[in-house]
């Protein structure tokens, strides 16, 4: 077992349940493909990352898919809204014995595998790591230890979650990744690669 671990929230590719508000502008089954590249690419940034990693799924895990059990543990996530969720599986990997966790989800193109690198990097010297996103978020969070005011009270999925969650690490050392664009609307999917690339399909 390795001293740092890497959760990868998921949500199950099912048509109607995956990328909503993209939903809204470009159909389920458009959304449900656009999620399933997302998944993909955070597949193929992660696999070969020096950690132990852990795929975390919303509803049911998956075998046979493209998360292989010789690469990635699977479980389930649990609890009513995103910070519990997130908590919870937090206290999971620590109760385990590891010292720098860093959670991702899996709604980004523009993610790299040297940006979890340095995010490990900088959670050696500092209590935790965030990276923002553009849509006044974050993509990545690493922590030594479960900071449970940092999950609470917060209205997930906002524009003030950035901001909001520095406050209640005002007495905390923090670092920063870069500030990259995640993909919640059609907004967000046109200013990434992807869509540079795939635009005509849509």
């Amino acid at each position: 077992m390795k001293t740092n671990a890497l959760i990868i929230f998921t949500r199950n590719p099912e048509l109607g349940k995956v990328k909503t508000r993209l939903a809204k502008t470009i159909g389920d089954k458009n959304a449900l493909e656009v999620y399933i590249r997302l998944l993909l690419h955070t597949m193929k940034v992660t696999q070969s990352l020096d950690c132990d990693k852990f795929v975390f799924y919303d509803t049911k895990i998956e075998t046979n898919d493209l998360w292989l059990e010789t690469l990635y543990e699977k479980r389930i996530q649990s609890g009513v809204d995103l910070g519990v969720r997130m908590q919870d599986a937090f206290q999971q990997i620590f109760e385990l014995g590891y010292k720098d966790c860093i959670i991702v989800g899996s709604d980004l193109f523009d993610l790299q595998d040297y940006h979890i690198d340095e995010a490990f990097y900088k959670l050696q010297f500092s209590d935790g790591v965030i990276g923002p996103a553009e849509d006044g978020g974050y993509y990545l969070l690493g922590l030594k230890k479960v900071i449970p005011s940092i999950f609470k009270n917060k209205n997930w999925g906002t524009s003030n979650i950035l901001s909001a969650t520095l406050k209640d690490l005002e007495n905390y050392k923090i670092e920063f990744t870069e500030t990259l664009n995640d993909i919640d609307t059609f907004e967000d999917l046109e200013k990434s690669n992807y869509y540079k690339i795939s635009k005509n399909q849509l």
